[in-house]
């Protein structure tokens, strides 16, 4: 029975004829299920109630894929409006420090162009580039040269006092030789007690006032001015103030400590003569 059934026409085109029966049904809805009550709409009505779960379904995906994609599209849009905050704060941080800059830089010439006009002398404003790398000499370079008219020997000071003097001159820099060199001698005294000396540095640090007799009335405190009378300096300019005085040994003089009054570390503007002063009372 079964060899029969499979020998048959029915079982040999099987395949062929369930495709024609379901596009027979399928022309039979098309044509009459849009009409109310049909018969051929029951089968359509049961296909899309089978099918709602997955329409519903792949409804929902697609709005959540949406969403997805709309929130992705408002986090770039976040992160590139906090980058350009991000660039707009750092540009504004970056404006406010060079106005900090000019600012300071703009009370510093104010305060040199006051105590040029308390020296009543021919000066040149100049700026610090540089320091001697080396470390055998105690030196500065400032921006002001032989175009400025700057010379050697010219005395450079700052608003806090004495800085030194100019050895070398190019166009447009020059080298300072700092008070704390031990190549550096300034004539000085003690503003109360007037005693003189002679103001160097020391080859390991700090300066020493020489020359000062012992019985000299000198004391850890007292102000050292230059003398005015090297022919460099003015008279009444602050070197630095005494920081200790000690007797030791048998010699005729003092050994006098002094600090700086300039802190050359942080030195950024400085005053150079370009006159020189008038002699001091008692010079030729």
């Amino acid at each position: 029975m079964a060899r029969t059934l499979r020998g048959s026409f029915l079982w040999r085109n099987r395949v062929l004829l369930t495709g024609a029966a379901m596009l027979l049904l399928a022309i039979n809805i098309f044509f009459t299920g849009n009409r109310p009550g049909a018969r051929a709409a029951k089968p359509s009505l049961a296909l899309l109630w089978t099918l709602r779960p997955f329409q519903n379904s792949a409804a929902e995906l697609a709005s959540d894929a949406q969403g997805f994609f709309h929130d992705y599209l408002d986090l770039v849009n976040v992160r590139q409006q906090n980058d350009a905050l991000k660039r707009e704060v750092a540009e504004l941080e970056a404006e406010h420090t060079r106005m900090v800059e000019l600012q300071v830089e703009n009370r510093h010439l104010a305060d040199l162009l006051e105590l040029h006009e308390a020296l009543g002398m021919s000066a040149v404003a100049a700026r610090v580039i540089g320091v001697d790398p080396s470390g055998i000499s105690r030196t500065l370079i400032i921006s002001g040269g032989s175009d400025s008219g700057l010379q050697r020997e010219d005395a450079v000071i700052s608003t806090e006092g004495v800085v030194g003097k100019l050895i070398a001159v190019g166009p447009d820099s020059s080298r300072v030789l700092l008070i704390d060199d031990h190549n550096s001698g300034l004539d000085a005294f003690d503003q109360r007690s007037r005693a003189r000396g002679i103001v160097t540095g020391e080859l390991d640090a700090g300066m020493t006032m020489k020359y000062v007799d012992r019985t000299e009335d000198v004391r850890p405190g007292d102000a050292i001015v230059t003398s005015g009378m090297d022919g460099n300096f003015p008279g009444g300019l602050l070197i630095g103030t005494i920081s200790q005085v000690s007797q030791e040994g048998p010699g005729l003089f003092l050994n006098v400590a002094v600090r700086p009054a300039v802190n050359f570390r942080e030195l950024e503007q400085v005053l150079i003569l370009t006159q020189k002063p008038a002699p001091a009372a008692g010079q030729s």
